[in-house]
């Protein structure tokens, strides 16, 4: 199976003592050392002369990701940390993660831990709570080892005589670690699981398993697949561990985690030339707000009022990029401007969709195959289903093919539809709207209000960024010239990375569906920009004065202010 293997060499026996430490860190730095007994022994076995001391951060902050020396370490999930160390070669940095068996081998134990524990694996194969099954393993695991240097014998749950295995305190610690890790976790991966600001975990092959990074970028996990033969035998494991196991008859599974990450894995190097591989796309706990959005500068406090107007009135809105750009992120921010009281349907092959609503129907796809022909439930069935459940908003994970007629179809019905769409531009999106396989009649087109075109881009520093390009109303389609028209309400200014706003006094939009919707005269629509830049000023002072940025507290102050009439 896959190894740990260090950038540095690490030392077998603690090189630096407490009283060097106390000297060398900060106090932030002391207490975590403090409160985990692992952690120290880790910082303690560091040749700290050679690669300098870490730089400890309770909550790294983006900020980080454009330091010029990358050696940090920061705590995750359930008492474990993280430590970031430059690649000397100058690329990837590396990714170790610190966990009890780092610093305490238990190799020569374990085989002899499995062997026993065999012995009640139908009592634990029948747990199916987490859990419990936590529970019962360490109760197993105190009853089998012993930290006492005269074991005795005794009965284990009356099946048969076990002699306990004596341990150290420490190597007691590792055992139940590496236990819980394995039979209860992902083996190996469960620390980047932990891991919240872990976007996606990939393994090519022979070699190092990569992650994306929301603060580090592309960075290489200090787990290591020696050979093929490793990373077959995990891609099998992996298989079963998810309940679709991976065959040379069935190479290729698509799944979902129980904590709603998606993993693909593809087994053996007949279809994949360097061996099987893998792919785990991270499900984020709490979705990223749109205030955080702008605290990124993907876009900026007016571009979220108007698109929040647009929202609320009902539009129909797509959010369209590239793969990994970031398009989900957007969609998912900008639902918390749907009202509060809206029933909304999501339909997805994959649920990572998230909205704030209470009245929310959470719908995905099923695949039958095998014995259960005739079950699939695809997008198409489900779209149709979803018109009969009278929802104010349909959100299509991605729309990719002949669902988007039913889905226009929607729309003409006055339901208000959002979804995310693979293209690079307004004019990709309308060719592949209305060209081969999805055929959207070009009259329909207009149904569709708003394309927000989101990219992943290289700024002129040199850094990678995720912005809105552009902002678009689509207007319609002359059957004469047999052309579309749309307008650019907002665009992102590549060189001075700020946006522009040149949809000001001149939004189809704004003047003729949302100023209309309010009540606002003819010859005073020109006050919708009044309530534009009023909603910007709102969302700015909410974010620096009074310090919002979560996801979910924002949506409440909106629905708050909303049954006060102030929004």
């Amino acid at each position: 199976m896959a190894q740990t293997v260090l950038p540095f060499e690490f030392c077998p026996e603690p090189v630096n003592s407490w009283e060097d430490l106390q000297t060398m860190v900060p106090q932030v730095f002391q207490e975590a050392l403090m409160q985990s007994p692992f952690l120290a022994a880790y910082v303690q076995r560091l040749p700290l002369n050679a690669i300098g001391v870490p730089e400890f951060h309770p909550k790294p902050s983006r900020a980080l990701g454009g330091a010029e020396h990358q050696n940090f370490i920061y705590p995750i999930k359930e008492g474990l940390f993280v430590h970031i160390y430059p690649d000397p070669s100058g690329a990837r940095n590396h990714y170790i993660s610190i966990e009890p068996s780092i610093v305490v081998d238990t190799d020569h134990i374990m085989p002899a831990i499995e062997e026993k524990l065999v012995l009640w694996a139908e009592d634990i194969g029948r747990l199916e709570d987490p859990n419990e099954k936590r529970e019962f393993l360490l109760q197993l695991i105190d009853s089998l080892c012993t930290t006492s240097r005269k074991p005795a014998a005794q009965n284990g749950n009356g099946k048969t005589k076990i002699q306990k295995i004596y341990v150290t305190q420490s190597e007691l610690e590792a055992i139940r670690y590496r236990v819980l890790r394995d039979k209860v976790g992902l083996g190996i991966l469960q620390p980047l699981l932990l891991d919240s600001n872990i976007e996606d975990i990939s393994c090519s092959g022979v070699g190092h398993i990569f992650i994306e990074h929301k603060i580090f970028k592309s960075v290489q996990s200090s787990i290591t697949f020696i050979d093929h033969d490793d990373v077959d035998d995990f891609a099998v494991w992996l298989g079963e561990w998810i309940k679709s196991p991976v065959t040379v008859r069935n190479p290729l599974v698509d799944a979902v985690l129980p904590d709603g990450s998606r993993i693909n894995i593809v087994y053996g190097r007949e279809i994949s030339k360097r061996g099987s591989n893998f792919t785990i796309r991270k499900f984020s706990g709490t979705p990223t707000s749109v205030l955080e959005l702008v605290d990124f500068k993907s876009l900026n406090y007016t571009m979220a009022a108007y698109i929040s107007l647009m929202l609320e009135t009902g539009m129909n809105a797509f959010v369209v990029g590239a793969t990994a750009s970031g398009k989900t992120t957007l969609l998912n921010a900008i639902t918390a401007f749907i009202k509060a009281d809206s029933k909304i349907v999501t339909i997805e092959d994959t649920p990572e969709v998230q909205v704030p609503h209470k009245n929310w129907v959470q719908e995905s796809t099923r695949s039958g195959g095998g014995e259960k022909k005739g079950s699939d439930v695809g997008m198409l069935e489900l779209l149709r289903a979803a018109l009969r459940q009278r929802p104010e908003y349909i959100i299509v994970g991605e729309i990719r093919s002949v669902e988007a007629v039913t889905a226009f179809q929607a729309m003409q019905t006055g339901h208000g539809v959002m979804s995310t769409f693979h293209a690079a531009s307004v004019e990709k999106l309308i060719q592949r709207l209305t060209g081969e396989p999805i055929n959207i009649p070009k009259t329909y087109i207009d149904n569709l209000n708003l394309a927000i075109i989101q990219s992943a881009v290289r700024l002129a520093d040199g850094k990678a960024a995720r912005r809105v390009l552009s902002v678009n109303e689509i207007i319609g389609y002359d059957p004469v010239t047999e052309s579309f028209s749309f307008l650019e309400a907002f665009r992102w200014n590549p060189t001075t990375d700020e946006f522009e706003f040149p949809g000001y006094m001149n939004s189809y939009l704004l003047e003729q569906i949302v100023a209309v919707k309010r009540g606002i005269p003819p010859h005073r629509r020109k006050e919708i920009y009044n309530e534009v830049k009023r909603r910007a000023k709102i969302f700015e002072k909410l974010h620096k004065e009074k310090g919002i940025t979560d996801y979910y507290e924002f949506f409440q102050v909106l629905a708050e202010a909303r049954k006060q009439k102030l929004f």
